[in-house]
């Protein structure tokens, strides 16, 4: 079993398929700082509504044919990849595919409150800006067929407002946290490389879940990582020995402050090279820790711009959440419960998202 991260917690989830598409989803519509997976606000249903309108948020509607283009684009990514029955897969209640369309209107939800924040702002493109949305909506729009505009109902300008609107959400971004740009020092970022040995106190059950050893079966564990202490130290080799009793998947970990539990992590920064730790208890069990390297300035560096993009997508949450808290919207919930896209039908587009990145530069802050 893998030690696990606060970054590999959540990575462990993607093993399922369908999780795995729920991460790709969030990737495919990732806009710098936005992390959220609901509407701004409460929703309010009313019957007053535009003909096709699928949600509006402050007085501005989302149609329908939005929805669309997002969800035809990254659902044929996905069927590419993993084969279109795969949105039949249960999640919870629901299928994959409806699990899906709640981070779509999500993401188009969260962009389009990013361009009310950026009047806001009076953030607009320039016109070198516009000349690349425009262009950008031709080449897709191009790449269309007319069974395709036809169905998705599009035309150039439905493509051109989709492009606009994602290019002035990533230039707000850009704009709020322009001058975040903290000096972070060598040893804050300070990025090290350790091997482990993992005696672990758990078993799996049928459903993956973990099951915590009982005391005698602890006290079992404690003596056998204690016994491989005394090999060590008597002289044996710690990698020949974790190569034979380690239960982690991995047996070397590189990793910065603030990423491995924090008993592993206190002890693993007060190594010398060399230096082997004593037995260090955490969720996951019983660890041996040799410190392969104190300093990785690769790493180090690396490191650093991580946490600078950690530090803006939080003065930009903080920003946006105090707008969001201002707003309302209005959800037109039978027209979006009978929403529906067909990877295996006629629609085989999937260059949107490529496109728009070929003409921008996407700014992503998540780490890693």
């Amino acid at each position: 079993m893998r030690i696990l991260t606060r970054k590999k917690k959540a990575q462990k989830a993607r093993r399922s398929i369908s999780s795995r598409i729920a991460a790709l989803c969030l990737c495919a519509l990732a806009l710098a700082g936005c992390g959220r997976d609901t509407l701004p606000t409460e929703v309010v249903l009313t019957s007053d509504f535009l003909e096709d309108e699928v949600f509006r948020l402050e007085g501005h509607p989302c149609m329908k044919n939005e929805i669309m283009v997002y969800l035809a684009n990254s659902e044929n990514q996905y069927s590419e990849v993993f084969g279109s029955e795969i949105w039949s897969v249960p999640v919870g209640d629901a299928s994959l595919e409806d699990s899906y369309k709640e981070c779509i209107l999500a993401r188009i939800a969260q962009i389009k409150t990013m361009n009310l924040l950026a009047a806001k702002y009076e953030v607009e493109l320039d016109d070198n800006e516009t000349s690349k949305v425009n262009a950008a909506a031709r080449e897709y729009f191009d790449t269309l067929t007319e069974a395709e505009r036809n169905i998705l109902d599009v035309d150039m300008d439905t493509i051109a407002m989709l492009y606009r609107e994602f290019a002035v959400a990533n230039k707000l971004y850009e704009a709020v946290t322009a001058d975040i740009n903290p000096e972070i020092s060598d040893d804050e970022a300070r990025t090290i490389t350790v091997r482990t040995i993992l005696i672990k106190t758990y078993r799996l059950d049928e459903n993956g879940t973990r099951i915590p050893y009982s005391d005698e079966e602890k006290k079992n564990a404690l003596a056998r990582i204690a016994q491989i202490k005394q090999r060590i130290n008597d002289g044996e080799t710690f990698e020949v020995l974790a190569a034979d009793y380690n239960e982690d998947e991995n047996s070397e970990y590189s990793f910065g402050r603030g990423v491995m539990p924090p008993e592993f992590e206190e002890a693993a920064f007060n190594l010398g090279e060399g230096e082997v730790s004593d037995i260090v208890e955490t969720e996951y069990g019983y660890h041996l820790i040799c410190c392969m390297s104190t300093f990785n300035p690769e790493e180090t560096d690396a490191n650093k711009v991580k946490i600078v993009e950690k530090r803006k997508q939080e003065a930009f949450d903080e920003v946006y959440n105090s707008f969001v808290a201002t707003l309302t919207s209005n959800l037109n919930k039978p027209l979006w419960d009978s929403i529906h896209y067909d990877p295996g039908g006629p629609v085989k587009t999937t260059g949107f998202f490529e496109i728009y990145d070929k003409y921008f530069t996407v700014v992503s802050t998540q780490p890693g």
